[in-house]
């Protein structure tokens, strides 16, 4: 880890923050997020990169049109995923000379205080290297994007009794779905990947995303790398995001590569029999949703269960 003798300081009180945007045929949501970010205060947007994954909608010539803002783009090529994409941007940053790295989805909107205010959180205390803020729908209730560490007992109730009245019993299950929760500034094991503040001495000590994850679970690789490393992950709800969201829930494809990738990812972390105890919970799960007509969780067990439809999942 990276010294921690002090918390964060900057020589004008202001931080300096590259915005790190990944794009995938996103011109719909594009502009606002972009009008939401040159309405940030108190923060230097030293720079702004949009790192496409091969979009074929007009993304780029948008993101060169925005009003106000100095954006550059990179051209991945080919979707290659948000961890490469991301990966891309940061190499492009002239770390020294910045104090974080923002990440985020470009169906995300900033209010225009809040990365001044993940800021805030992350130098009250040296070993935060990674903000999250509240997430929000549009409408303003709250997305329950916290998480808590994958385990075999959380996978076994999810699997059981469901996600949703798991995450409200206790510590019980790995999504946290209490709404009291979400009122109360704290650290986390990991987060939703939609928006996150990264200290550039954390950035710099981490290392990469993991490219292996096309989409899904990347953000959980790092955030549990992170804390190998002493990192903390820190959740502040002063910070708000709206967040449109994704089609994991209804998109079969979606559902059952991100499954995938929890199962590889908690297989990578534990034992063999600790990660085969692990993928029968999950498959239990996927199969009690199955018989309710679920669709993304009948496509979750074939993915599980049959590696010729897991190598469909991923492009490369």
């Amino acid at each position: 880890m990276a010294d921690l003798d002090h918390p964060l300081r900057t020589a004008t009180g202001i931080p300096r923050i590259a915005v790190v945007i990944v794009t995938y045929n996103s011109a719909k949501v594009l502009g606002e997020c972009l009008r939401s970010i040159a309405a940030a205060r108190q923060v230097t947007l030293s720079k702004i990169v949009i790192a496409d994954n091969a979009s074929t909608d007009g993304s780029l010539a948008l993101a060169k049109a925005a009003p106000g803002l100095s954006v550059r783009s990179i051209q991945i090529g080919h979707n290659a995923g948000y961890a490469a994409a991301i990966n891309a941007a940061v190499a492009t940053l002239h770390l020294a000379s910045l104090d974080a790295v923002f990440v985020m989805n470009p169906d995300c909107r900033l209010r225009p205080d809040s990365l001044r205010v993940l800021f805030d959180a992350l130098r009250q205390q040296p070993q935060r290297g990674l903000a999250v803020p509240r997430l929000v729908n549009p409408d303003g209730t709250i997305q329950p994007s916290l998480r808590r560490t994958p385990t075999v007992v959380r996978a076994l109730a999810e699997a059981v009794i469901g996600g949703n009245l798991a995450g409200r019993l206790g510590t019980l299950g790995e999504q946290i779905t209490d709404p009291q929760v979400y009122d109360r500034p704290g650290n986390a094991a990991w987060a939703t990947g939609a928006a996150l503040l990264v200290t550039t001495r954390a950035v710099q000590d981490i290392g990469p995303w993991d490219e292996s994850f096309f989409l899904y679970s990347e953000e959980t690789e790092y955030a549990l790398r992170a804390a190998d490393r002493g990192w903390d992950l820190w959740y502040e709800p002063a910070a708000v995001v709206e967040h449109l969201g994704g089609e994991s829930r209804t998109n079969p494809a979606l559902s059952a590569l991100e499954t995938v990738n929890k199962v590889r990812l908690f297989r990578r972390r534990q034992s063999p029999p600790t990660a085969s105890a692990y993928f029968a919970a999950v498959v239990l799960g996927e199969l009690i949703r199955t018989l309710t007509g679920r669709r993304t969780a009948w496509a979750s067990v074939q993915a599980l269960l049959w590696s010729s439809r897991r190598r469909m999942l991923f492009p490369h």
